[in-house]
């Protein structure tokens, strides 16, 4: 079974996005003169933090939650991002409403630790405050990618212990991500499935990953991936629906058996799985094909939507 190659990030082009004006340490640029130097360590070193946010209702679902995220993510590399947050959060919709955008676009927020005065990787060469980029674009979950699901294919690079490098830190250097997305693209697969330094499950490359057994739900203990703000929603809806939802350590034995499974994201949701390494998500005892999201997943990417539209908001609380 064969299924050709794409992404969760998949868009179609919006020429909206040809003419829209990205922030820099809060001053506005034309796309094309948005320019930072080839001295800032997030060019260097890969030495930042970001978040991706949406733009929902001319509001941002569970915007505390991603600001408290990128503050605690600075704060675990000793990087003073120099604002409040409260200033932060103006800058997002100082440049959001100078693009007059109110729905469907993504906010990509970028803080490195600044300009350097030579390349090296010591902060205390570090001569000017961090470096803090914002750019929105029009951007929409492909309608094509919900429908058929994602092919995932499991990789040999692992989410490493946090004596390494700390997967729960949402930073700049994502190369352990991108060696296994390109490994799974070179399978033909659309996201690669990695496993923790145990063989147990982990995340994805660039979601978080969800089983559904037997009318539970699934995902890994957190132990080895960012703490994703739609992952814990999930969880959430799960509990307020009466949902049996479990943490916990599961291998590929469990994946191959599962009824349905999806990945949640900022960008997308929650969106379907359709195949697992060559095997098609279905329950085990069914000789069906896939036709779809599963009943659990169609009823947590619907109560998700809904809840984001509804705590969409422009302040903290």
């Amino acid at each position: 079974m064969t299924q050709t190659s794409q992404s969760i990030h998949d868009i179609s082009s919006d020429p909206r996005n040809a003419s829209i004006l990205i922030s820099i340490n809060g001053e506005l640029f034309p796309r094309e003169q948005a320019k930072i130097s080839v001295f800032d360590s997030g060019y260097i070193l890969g030495d930042g933090v970001w978040e991706g946010l949406r733009l929902v209702n001319n509001g941002i679902p569970f915007l505390q939650a991603h600001i408290e995220r990128i503050y605690e993510g600075a704060k675990a590399i000793f990087m003073d991002i120099g604002i409040r947050p409260q200033e932060l959060v103006k800058q997002i919709f100082d440049c959001v409403d100078a693009n007059k955008m109110t729905d469907g676009a993504h906010i990509r927020l970028m803080i490195t630790r600044g300009v350097k005065s030579t390349p090296y990787q010591d902060p205390r060469v570090t001569i000017s405050p961090p470096t803090i980029v914002i750019i929105p674009e029009y951007k929409q979950p492909s309608p094509d990618v919900m429908s058929k699901g994602l092919s995932l294919h499991t990789v040999n690079v692992r989410r490493g212990a946090p004596d390494v490098q700390d997967q729960k830190l949402n930073s700049h250097s994502k190369l352990n991500c991108i060696t296994a997305c390109i490994q799974a693209a070179n399978a033909g697969a659309d996201e690669a499935l990695m496993l923790d330094p145990l063989g147990f499950v982990a995340t994805c490359n660039s979601t978080h990953f969800f089983i559904v057994r037997r009318g539970e739900v699934w995902t890994s203990t957190g132990q080895y991936c960012i703490p994703g703000i739609t992952r814990a929603t999930i969880i959430r809806l799960c509990r307020d629906h009466g949902i049996p939802v479990f943490e916990k350590s599961f291998s590929l034995y469990d994946v191959y058996g599962a009824d349905e499974a999806f990945v949640t994201g900022t960008f997308a949701g929650a969106t379907p799985v359709r195949i697992i390494d060559g095997r098609p998500v279905r329950n085990p005892l069914s000789t069906d094909e896939w036709s779809g999201a599963g009943p659990l997943t169609q009823k947590l990417s619907e109560a998700y939507k809904k809840l984001a539209r509804a705590e969409a908001t422009r302040s903290l609380s």
